[in-house]
C-alpha cells in the first residue's frame, strides 16, 4: 500500500509541476528562437532553460512519505473508533493520510473507471498490487534512507527522518537566469540598424530606464525569494514536527508509559525551542558578519583617502620646497641690484624728508587753530543755550500775564455792564461819561486802529473761530459784552493749557506708529479720543471712525452710490426737498460757511440731506437733522458726511429716534431722568421740588448732539468722543453739564430763575478738561447695557401713552363731526397742511 501511496504522490506533483511550467513558461520564460541577439545580452552567458521535470522530482525528495504506516485503512479503518492524537498538527495531518488510504482502498476494490485517481492526470493508470519483490525493496530504501537521516542529524540539528535542508531545489529557477531572461527581453526589441541609426542620447536614456526597470525587477525578485525561502522554511518545521509527532505515535506509543510519553514530549518542546533560538542566533550571525564585511569595505574606503591625502601632502610638500628655493634665488638677486640703487635713493629720500617736516608743521598749526575754534564753539552753544532758556522762561511768562489779562478783561467788561445804568440816579454824571466811552472803547476792538482819546485798548479778539463760528454777535450790546468776556475766557483757558504738556505730541507718536498698519481699536486710542483730537487731525479721525461703523453697509452697496442717490433726489420728485430748503439758511446762521446762500456750506449741506431722505424714505428730512450735517461737513466731504448722518440715525441712535413721532427721543429724556436720580440725586430732588422739566432742555442736545448748546472747543470734543464710542457719550456729558453747575443750581430758590439760569448755563461753561474729567472720570461706572435695558422699559410705556393719545385725538375727531359747534375747532397738524 505505501508503494502505491508514492506512486500517488509522484503523480500529483508532476501534475502540479507541469501546471505550473506550463504557466510560467507562457507568462515569463521565452522560447530559445526569441532570445535577443543585439549588442546588449550577446554576451550573456546566465541563460538557461530548466526541464519541466525538475519541479517533479524536486517534490518527491522533499515530501517523501513513510514505508510502513500504522494506520488501518478500508473497511477496517471504519469499523475503529478515532484514536487520540498527541497534538492539534499531527491530528490534522494524520487524518488527511486516513482520507487518502481509505480512498485506496476504495479504489483497489472498484473497476477499472472507479480506480482512477482522484488526483487527476493527462495519463490514465491503474492501481496494481506491488508483488513481495517491490515491497522488500521499498522496506530496504527505506531503512537505508532513515540510517543516512539519524547519521545527518548533528548537521542539520533535526531530530527526524527528513532533512530539508539539504534536499536542492531544483524546481527553482535560478535568479541569474530570471535576470538574464528580462535583459534578453528588454534588449530584443531594438537591433543593431535602430542601434546605430537613432540618436545617441535617445538610446541612453531608453537604456537608462530599461536598467533601473531591470533594478527594479531585480529587487522584486529579492523579495520573492526571501518570502519563499520563509515558506519552505515554516513549511520544513510543519512537516518536522507532523512526522516526528506521527513516528512517536506509531511506533512508541505502545507499550510506553505515559509519564515517559510526556516526558518525551516535554524534551520534544525543548528541542523545538532550541532549534528555534539556533536559527535566530544564525541569522544574527549572518547580520553581524554583514556588518563586519560593511566595516571591512568602510575601513577599505578610509585607507584609500589617507593614501590619497598623504599623496596630496607630499605633493604640497614639494611645491613648498620649489617655492622656497625660488625665493632664495630671488634675495640674492635683489641684494645684488640694491647696492646701484641706494645712491639715487638717498637723494630722494632726503627730500621726502624735508617735505614731511614740513607738513608736521603745517598739522601742528592746524590742530591748535582747530582747538580754539572748538572752544570758541562749545562757548557759542552754551550762551545759545541760555539765551533759549531765557526766552522760553520770558515766554512763558508772556502767556502767564497775557492769560491773567483776558480774565482781567473779562471782569472788567461785566463791571462796566453792571456800573452802566445806575439804581438810583438819573442825572448824568461824569463818570457814567466815562464808562459809556470805556463800553464803546471794548467794542470797538475788532478795528485795526484805535482812538487816541482811548481811556482803554483792550486785547484783541478774532472775529471768528477756527471753526467758522462768530465770536462776537452783532446785534444786541448786552450780548455783545457777554459774548467778548466768553471769548477772553477761552483764550485765557487756551493760553493757560498750552503751558503744559500738548496732546498733540501724544497725537504725533500715536499716528506715527500707526503709519505701516492699520488703526485698531485700542485703550490708548480711546483715552486719546477722549482728551479732544487736534484740529489738524480731526478729519482724518473723523473719517475713520464713521468708516468703521458703517462698513458693513458700505460692503453692501456698489460703487457710485451717493451720487446715484443725489441724482434720483434732483430729478424725481421729493417730498422732504421743500422742508429741506426752508431750514438750510436757518442750520447755523452764526457760522460763516452756512451764513449766507452763496456759502459753500450750503449747497453741500442741500446735497447731502436729499441723498438721505431719498435712502431712508421713513424719515425722509426731520428738522435737527440739518444741524448734525452742517457739523459733519467741517470736517468731511459729501459723501463721508452722508456716512455719517446713517451712521447716526441708522447704528447710533435707536429706531424711530428722528420720526415724526420722535419715540426715540422721548424714551431717551425718561431713560436721562432715571440717570440723573441715580448720578445727582439732591440735584433731581431739587428739580422735583420746584416742579422744574428739564427735559424741556435736555431734549435739544440728545437730537442735535448738544450743536449750539455748548461753546464750540466743547462740541467738537463732545464729538470727538461720540463717532468714536457711540450714544452713550450723549448721557455722561449731559450728566457733566448738570454737575459742572450743580451748586450754582441748588442756590436758585424758585421755578422761573431755575429755568432762566437752565436756558443759557451751559455756554458759561468753558474748562473742557474739567467738563471731560467729569464725564469720563466722575460719573463711573456707566454701563451701555444699563441705559439699553432702561431704553427697552420706558419703550413700552411711551407706546402705551402714544396709543392713548391717538384714541383720545380719534375720539376728538368722531365728536367734531358730529357736533356743530366744534366742527370749527382744527387740530395743529391740520393747520400746518
Amino acid at each position: 500500500m505505501t508503494y502505491w501511496l508514492q506512486e500517488l504522490q509522484q503523480k500529483r506533483w508532476e501534475y502540479c509541476n507541469n501546471l505550473d511550467a506550463a504557466k510560467r513558461d507562457s507568462r515569463t520564460s521565452p522560447t530559445p528562437s526569441d532570445f535577443s541577439k543585439g549588442l546588449v545580452a550577446k554576451d550573456n552567458p546566465d541563460l538557461s532553460i530548466l526541464s519541466q521535470n525538475a519541479s517533479a522530482e524536486r517534490a518527491r525528495n522533499i515530501l517523501a512519505v513513510e514505508t510502513s504506516p500504522t494506520d488501518l485503512v478500508g473497511e477496517q479503518a471504519a469499523s475503529q473508533p478515532a484514536p487520540v492524537q498527541p497534538s492539534a498538527i499531527n491530528f490534522s495531518l494524520k487524518q488527511w493520510s486516513t482520507e487518502i488510504k481509505n480512498s485506496m482502498s476504495s479504489l483497489r476494490k472498484g473497476n477499472n473507471e472507479n480506480r482512477k485517481s482522484i488526483f487527476y492526470t493527462t495519463e490514465e493508470w491503474e492501481l496494481l498490487d506491488p508483488t513481495p519483490k517491490d515491497l522488500e525493496d521499498s522496506m530496504a530504501l527505506e531503512e537505508k534512507r532513515k540510517h543516512l537521516a539519524e547519521g545527518s542529524k548533528g548537521l542539520t540539528s533535526s531530530a527526524f527522518p527528513f532533512d530539508f535542508g539539504r534536499i536542492p531545489h531544483k524546481t527553482r529557477r535560478p535568479l541569474k537566469d530570471m535576470i538574464g531572461s528580462s535583459k534578453n527581453r528588454n534588449s530584443s526589441d531594438s537591433s543593431p540598424t535602430e542601434w546605430y541609426s537613432g540618436n545617441g542620447n535617445k538610446l541612453v536614456s531608453e537604456l537608462q530606464l530599461k536598467y533601473q526597470s531591470q533594478q527594479e525587477e531585480l529587487e522584486k525578485l529579492k523579495k520573492d525569494l526571501l518570502s519563499q525561502k520563509e515558506l519552505v522554511r515554516l513549511l520544513q518545521q510543519t512537516v518536522r514536527s507532523s512526522q516526528y509527532d506521527k513516528y512517536f505515535a506509531s511506533r512508541l506509543c505502545e507499550g510506553v508509559p505515559k509519564e515517559k510519553l510526556e516526558l518525551l514530549h516535554q524534551k520534544d518542546d525543548q528541542i523545538l525551542g532550541l532549534n528555534n533560538q539556533l536559527e535566530k542566533l544564525n541569522l544574527e550571525k549572518d547580520s553581524l558578519q554583514q556588518e563586519v564585511k560593511n566595516l571591512k569595505c568602510k575601513v577599505g574606503e578610509l585607507n584609500e583617502q589617507l593614501g590619497m591625502l598623504m599623496e596630496t601632502i607630499q605633493a604640497k610638500d614639494e611645491v613648498i620646497m620649489k617655492l622656497s628655493r625660488q625665493l632664495s634665488e630671488c634675495e640674492d638677486n635683489t641684494s645684488s641690484q640694491s647696492g646701484a640703487v641706494n645712491s639715487s635713493m638717498v637723494t630722494c629720500t632726503n627730500k621726502e624728508l624735508q617735505e614731511l617736516d614740513r607738513l608736521k608743521d603745517n598739522l601742528q598749526g592746524y590742530k591748535t587753530q582747530n582747538k580754539f575754534l572748538n572752544k570758541e564753539i562749545l562757548e557759542l552753544s552754551a550762551l545759545r543755550r541760555n539765551a533759549e532758556a531765557r526766552e522760553r522762561e520770558w515766554q512763558a511768562k508772556y502767556t502767564s500775564l497775557e492769560a491773567k489779562l483776558c480774565q482781567i478783561e473779562s471782569k472788567y467788561l461785566i463791571l462796566l455792564q453792571e456800573m452802566k445804568t445806575p439804581v438810583c440816579s438819573e442825572e448824568q454824571s461824569p463818570a457814567r461819561e466815562v464808562i459809556t466811552q470805556l463800553l464803546e472803547d471794548a467794542l470797538k476792538a475788532e478795528t485795526s486802529e484805535q482812538p487816541e482819546q482811548a481811556f482803554f485798548k483792550p486785547h484783541l479778539v478774532s472775529e471768528y473761530d477756527i471753526y467758522g463760528f462768530q465770536t462776537v454777535p452783532e446785534d444786541d450790546e448786552e450780548e455783545k459784552l457777554v459774548a467778548k468776556s466768553r471769548a477772553l475766557d477761552l483764550r485765557s483757558l487756551s493760553l493757560s493749557e498750552n503751558r503744559e504738556i500738548s496732546t498733540g505730541v501724544k497725537w504725533e507718536n500715536y499716528l506715527a506708529s500707526t503709519m505701516n498698519r492699520e488703526m485698531m481699536r485700542c485703550v490708548e486710542l480711546k483715552n486719546l479720543i477722549r482728551s479732544g483730537i487736534p484740529h489738524e487731525h480731526r478729519s482724518k479721525m473723523w473719517k475713520w471712525c464713521v468708516n468703521l461703523h458703517v462698513k458693513k453697509f458700505k460692503d453692501s452697496t456698489v460703487p457710485g452710490y451717493f451720487q446715484t442717490l443725489l441724482q434720483n433726489a434732483l430729478e424725481k420728485q421729493n417730498p422732504a426737498s421743500k422742508q429741506i430748503e426752508l431750514d438750510l439758511l436757518r442750520t447755523l446762521p452764526n457760522n460763516k460757511h452756512y451764513s449766507s446762500p452763496t456759502s459753500e456750506g450750503i449747497q453741500k449741506l442741500r446735497n447731502v440731506l436729499l441723498a438721505f431722505s431719498w435712502r431712508n424714505p421713513d424719515i425722509g428730512y426731520c428738522q435737527g437733522l440739518n444741524r448734525l450735517v452742517a457739523i459733519a461737513l467741517l470736517y468731511l466731504e459729501q459723501e463721508d458726511a452722508f456716512w455719517c448722518l446713517v451712521t447716526i440715525v441708522e447704528v447710533f441712535m435707536p429706531r424711530d429716534y428722528y420720526t415724526k413721532t420722535l419715540l426715540g427721543s422721548q424714551v431717551d429724556q425718561r431713560v436721562f431722568k432715571d440717570l440723573m436720580s441715580e448720578k445727582l440725586p439732591r440735584l433731581h430732588a431739587h428739580f422735583e421740588q420746584y416742579k422744574v422739566d428739564y427735559t424741556l432742555i435736555t431734549f435739544n442736545w440728545f437730537l442735535v448732539v448738544f450743536v449750539d448748546s455748548v461753546v464750540s472747543d466743547i462740541l467738537f470734543k463732545i464729538w470727538d468722543s461720540f463717532l468714536y464710542e457711540g450714544p452713550k457719550v450723549i448721557f455722561r456729558f449731559a450728566l457733566a453739564l448738570f454737575k459742572y453747575k450743580e451748586e450754582e443750581i441748588l442756590k436758585l430758590q424758585d421755578s422761573m430763575s431755575i429755568f432762566k439760569y437752565l436756558r443759557y448755563f451751559t455756554r458759561t461753561i468753558l474748562d473742557a478738561r474739567k467738563l471731560t474729567g467729569i464725564a469720563f472720570g466722575d460719573l463711573n461706572p456707566f454701563p451701555l447695557r444699563q441705559i439699553r435695558n432702561r431704553r427697552t422699559y420706558h419703550l413700552e410705556k411711551v407706546r402705551l401713552e402714544l396709543t392713548e393719545l391717538e384714541a383720545i385725538r380719534e375720539d376728538f375727531l368722531r365728536e367734531r363731526e358730529t357736533c356743530v359747534e366744534k366742527r370749527d375747532l382744527i387740530s395743529d397738524d391740520e393747520e400746518d397742511s
